[in-house]
């Protein structure tokens, strides 16, 4: 995720909170690389959520928590280890 995704990655995950989508589960895992403007879009996302009342909760990996690490966001952006751990984080849980 960087400069050159950021835009597309922002438009989709924008459209798709504008159509109703709270609490989002975001997977990272698969992710090799976060630049600023990644880490930019991530926590624009999350305000956005926040504003509506909704979570997001990001699937991350090594690399990616790392990098996260390194501007302290890891509890901002709601990291988790695996999608059954972001599950039975959802408010009302699964």
């Amino acid at each position: 995720m960087d400069a050159f995704s950021e835009p597309v990655f922002w438009k989709v995950m924008d459209k798709y909170v504008d159509e109703g989508s709270a609490n989002v589960i975001l997977d990272l895992a698969q992710i090799d690389f976060v630049d600023s403007s990644g880490l930019g879009a991530l926590v624009r996302l999350a305000k956005k959520i926040q504003t509506i009342g909704g979570t997001l909760q990001i699937i991350s990996n090594p690399r990616v928590t790392q990098t996260v690490r390194l501007v302290r966001l890891e509890q901002f952006l709601s990291l988790r280890g695996s999608l059954d751990e972001a599950l039975s984080n959802l408010p009302g849980g699964v």
